[in-house]
């Protein structure tokens, strides 16, 4: 079972701790987390773009000139999509992009992304997360204990409203609990930062 040392807010070493294998510790599967960050993407996308067909443009209901005799082009409707306002080919309508994966592959796809923090020796593990006050500075300190320098996700066990809100400010700095925790998200940040009781719930909820 892999290992990680456990560190207090000042970023000292204060114990070890003995991660599940069956959650930190598998070979992260590619495309597994690919599926999954397509589908989390997808879900996203608000699929409100709409034009008009032919069918559905004002106007074009006489027939522009006769059918011969012109020596041009025959023509029905001046709202073809050959004609300058008229309607779009294959118009685009609202709809919705996002898809699911079965609940086995992305429970798969979390553990690969936890696996991978592990792996990559980007997954710190604190004693206990708390302030005094919601202050952006007090985060700042703690992040700079760690030393925390690129974009970080920090996972508690409960929601932590001083926490979220010192967080909140920082850019590059997301904060959320186990309930939140997703693929896009860890593999979108550098560094994972979980507390014991974190790590301990996760391993509950996943396992």
């Amino acid at each position: 079972m892999p290992k990680v040392q456990v560190l207090n807010m000042e970023g000292a070493a204060v114990g070890e701790i003995e991660l599940n294998e069956d959650v930190f510790g598998i070979t992260p599967n590619v495309h597994v987390l690919h599926s999954a960050v397509v589908s989390q993407l997808a879900g996203e996308r608000r699929g409100t773009q709409s034009a008009l067909l032919r069918g559905e443009v004002r106007g074009g209901g006489r027939k522009p000139w006769r059918q011969k005799g012109t020596g041009r082009a025959r023509s029905g409707s001046s709202r073809s999509p050959l004609w300058k306002g008229g309607g779009v080919i294959f118009a685009p309508k609202p709809r919705k992009y996002g898809f699911k994966l079965p609940k086995k592959v992305r429970r798969l796809a979390l553990y690969s992304a936890l696996s991978s923090k592990v792996i990559d020796q980007q997954l710190i593990v604190l004693d206990a997360l708390s302030l005094s006050e919601a202050k952006t500075r007090e985060m700042v300190k703690v992040l700079k204990a760690l030393h925390v320098e690129k974009k970080a996700m920090i996972v508690m066990d409960e929601v932590d409203e001083a926490v979220l809100r010192s967080a909140r400010n920082i850019e590059g700095v997301k904060a959320m609990d186990v309930a939140g925790m997703n693929v896009f998200d860890l593999l979108n940040h550098d560094t994972l930062v979980m507390t014991k009781a974190a790590v301990t719930k996760a391993e509950e909820v996943l396992a």
